[in-house]
């Protein structure tokens, strides 16, 4: 993309999203550039969030590994799916919930009441080597019982450091498919999320504009609210994938180290 069009999209960002695993890091391994765009970004004031679909750590948990990784993020600059389903559960009020969860992220949800036969909501993250069919099938029972089924995401695949991984909306799209409903999506893409994140941020979409590696759940799902798109090519990008996607980022970028000259460079 060219100079002019990028100083353009740029002119009018006031505040970024950022994803992080795939963008800021891999597994543990922090991507080269990843510390320098955080510190570009507090050297010129400028407001941001990192938005998840990570459902494996708690806030806590999510905020003490990017620091020790050595990225400096608030804890409040942390918008992950699960912290949005909690927002999203306290709407409903105090629902009775069946959590299909990692035992890490338990403790976000600790304000609720806890039922495996009588739930109000299932509640479907990620729950690692945890998955089997009796979870999957009181799942089942329940929703089929009249239960709300809620998805901190349907991402078809994570990357790990040992390269794509199954991800939950296999299992998610099985329930809905067994159930015949159709599942309250949380996580990105969800506008929903989206708009808690500008909230948060106190911008409006078009003064706003994500990265990230996920060219639907990322860039598409952002690009459909008004905010604009920043695809890297680290993570989870492939080829392939993006060329069938449909959806045109408004800037690519090979990784998040070519973010930092763009900040430095615009007033």
């Amino acid at each position: 993309m060219g100079d002019i069009v990028t100083s353009e999209l740029f002119s009018n960002i006031k505040g970024l999203l950022l994803d992080i695993n795939g963008v800021l890091y891999v597994g543990n391994r922090l991507l080269p550039g990843a510390a320098d765009v955080i510190k570009a970004l507090r050297d010129r004031d400028m407001p941001f969030r990192v938005v998840t679909n990570n459902t494996t750590e708690s806030l806590v948990t999510l905020h003490k590994n990017l620091t020790m990784m050595g990225l400096a993020i608030k804890q409040h600059e942390i918008i992950s799916a699960p912290y949005a389903a909690v927002l999203h559960l306290r709407k409903i009020g105090q629902p009775k919930c069946f959590l299909l969860l990692n035992d890490e992220v338990l403790p976000d949800f600790e304000e609720f009441p806890i039922s495996e036969t009588d739930a109000d909501v299932v509640v479907v993250g990620d729950m690692g080597e945890g998955w089997n069919y009796r979870v999957l099938n009181r799942a089942f029972h329940l929703v089929m019982r009249g239960a709300e089924l809620i998805a901190l995401h349907k991402g078809r695949y994570w990357q790990w450091e040992a390269g794509l991984q199954l991800d939950i909306g296999a299992f998610v799209t099985g329930l809905e498919y067994s159930t015949e409903q159709t599942a309250t999506l949380i996580g990105k893409p969800s506008p929903s999320f989206f708009k808690l994140a500008l909230d948060d941020l106190g911008l409006t979409a078009g003064e706003v504009a994500m990265v990230g590696d996920d060219i639907e759940a990322d860039i598409g799902g952002a690009q459909s609210v008004g905010l604009k798109g920043i695809l890297v090519k680290t993570g989870k990008y492939r080829d392939a994938l993006t060329a069938k996607s449909g959806v045109t980022p408004d800037l690519t970028l090979n990784s998040i180290s070519e973010l930092t000259p763009l900040l430095q460079s615009e007033p």
